[in-house]
């Protein structure tokens, strides 16, 4: 299954959480760091690992912990882990050393680090070749970094990136594809606009991220519904699938007046097996949320 959409649900609403499993998330990111206070840190932990044990999973249940230096990671994962989260997401991660240091604690658990919350962690985004096994994808965010060097914003008027925060995206994406994973794209903070989620993540899908994380349950279908095939993209990509089949030794083929060769061979292929991934149905295994 794929990692289409990933919602964030606030650690200490366990309420919010049973809700959330119906909503067609592919995964659910449990909270414990920015959406719960440092004095509902305990009370969010213990919510997290009694879901984990109870729920009966219809999406993956992930679970953000607390940076590696925030001095509140040891407690998380002493609650959580032995309630199996599907992978822990890492905040303010700092390139292979950060995700080495995690799985040290928490061995054999997949990990989704937010690789560009500050400034050093942009030279590390090359160095999670290295770490690749231990990787559910890579993800990146638009909040923690401006903060952290004094920036007004990361964002125009109009809701798109500054150039800075454009080229920190642009990265991460190729930074994920170049070690094979899943390369998520960050929230869109207006769960409100759902016009602007629409054509933010069709243009997130058109420049290579295979999924989106949200904040808000209206976001989730309109995420899903961006990142998975349409029934044309899919028929095109069997006919270019085919018509290399039909065709074994030629490299390049004529195909409805286009020509096509093996970037379009390889595009198609990726539409297929997302569609099939679709098919499959529901896993069994930076920001404040505002769910």
């Amino acid at each position: 299954m794929r990692l289409r959409s990933l919602l964030f649900v606030p650690g200490d609403r366990p309420d919010r959480m049973e809700k959330a499993l119906g909503l067609g998330a592919d995964a659910l990111i449990l909270d414990l760091e920015d959406s719960v206070a440092l004095a509902r840190k305990t009370e969010a932990r213990k919510a997290v690992a009694s879901f984990l044990g109870s729920a009966v999973r219809r999406a993956r249940l992930f679970v953000r912990i607390n940076a590696l230096d925030s001095g509140l990671l040891e407690d998380d994962l002493a609650a959580v882990l032995d309630a199996r989260p599907d992978a822990l997401m890492l905040p303010k991660a700092e390139g292979s050393g950060s995700v080495e240091a995690l799985a040290a604690l928490a061995p054999g658990v997949p990990i989704l680090p937010i690789a560009t919350e500050t400034p050093s962690a942009i030279f590390q985004l090359g160095s999670y070749a290295a770490v690749r096994h231990r990787l559910v994808g890579l993800t990146w965010g638009a909040e923690d970094l401006p903060a952290a060097i004094g920036a007004v914003s990361a964002r125009n008027p109009d809701g798109s990136y500054t150039n800075p925060y454009e080229l920190v995206r642009s990265l991460t994406l190729f930074a994920g594809h170049a070690i094979g994973a899943a390369v998520i794209d960050t929230v869109y903070p207006d769960f409100r606009d759902l016009e602007g989620l629409q054509r933010h993540a069709e243009r997130a899908r058109r420049d290579g991220f295979t999924g989106m994380m949200a904040i808000h349950p209206t976001q989730v279908p309109i995420i899903n519904a961006s990142f998975t095939p349409t029934p044309d993209e899919v028929a095109k990509a069997r006919a270019i699938v085919d018509a290399f089949a039909d065709n074994p030794d030629s490299g390049v083929l004529q195909l409805d007046g286009r020509m096509i060769d093996a970037p379009h061979l390889r595009q198609a292929q990726r539409i297929l097996n997302a569609d099939a991934a679709d098919r499959s149905g529901p896993a069994t295994g930076t920001p404040k949320s505002r769910f």
